[in-house]
């Protein structure tokens, strides 16, 4: 059906921009708070807030850890010179070996025999990986003094690092440093 006349000048009216932006402005308005409506979580919360470190692999019983599960865990506090900015740092967390006991993982007298042939790989949320041999977490045969970082210079790890760091204050480079820490996953070499 073709359109009338009044009905073709009231189409093809030329908006002003002022009315445009108007609307444009209130459409905008109008997505956003649908947004936080519907979906009020990706407003609320930040990554670190829903993070979960977790334990697996070769263990008696596996963990799954918050950062306030962490928090709640004997704390170690470390002083080093980060190696990229040349600076003091001081680190908070928990022992790397605390972890693994809690998860059953043979340490201290227990780490011997075909335990010895266990290693520890360590996952970063951007895909980083590295790897510590049991042995070498445990202070029964060096002191080590891994830690699993959740705070440095007494505020939270932030989204670029955090919500946890692997830091091995005794390594000469920093290559195993793990920023954002996901998992451990404990695995035993079979015979």
């Amino acid at each position: 059906m073709p359109l009338s006349s009044n009905q073709q000048k009231l189409c093809c009216k030329k908006l002003s921009p002022s009315y445009v932006n108007r609307y444009r402005t209130l459409a905008l308005l109008l997505l956003f708070l649908s947004n936080v409506l519907y979906c009020p979580r990706t407003f609320t919360q930040s990554p670190s807030a829903t993070a979960r470190l977790t334990i697996k692999g070769d263990v008696e019983k596996p963990l799954s850890l918050s950062v306030e599960d962490v928090r709640q865990l004997p704390r170690k506090t470390l002083q080093v010179t980060n190696p990229h900015d040349k600076k003091e740092e001081t680190y908070e967390g928990v022992l790397v070996t605390e972890l693994l006991k809690r998860a059953g993982v043979p340490l201290g007298a227990q780490l011997r025999g075909a335990a010895m042939a266990t290693y520890v790989q360590a996952d970063a949320g951007d895909g980083y990986r590295v790897v510590f041999s049991l042995a070498e977490l445990d202070a029964d045969f060096q002191d080590s003094d891994v830690i699993v970082a959740d705070m440095m210079d007494g505020a939270p790890l932030d989204d670029k690092v955090g919500p946890f760091r692997l830091v091995p204050p005794r390594d000469k480079r920093p290559a195993r440093w793990v920023r954002m820490l996901q998992s451990l996953t404990v695995v035993q070499i079979p015979k």
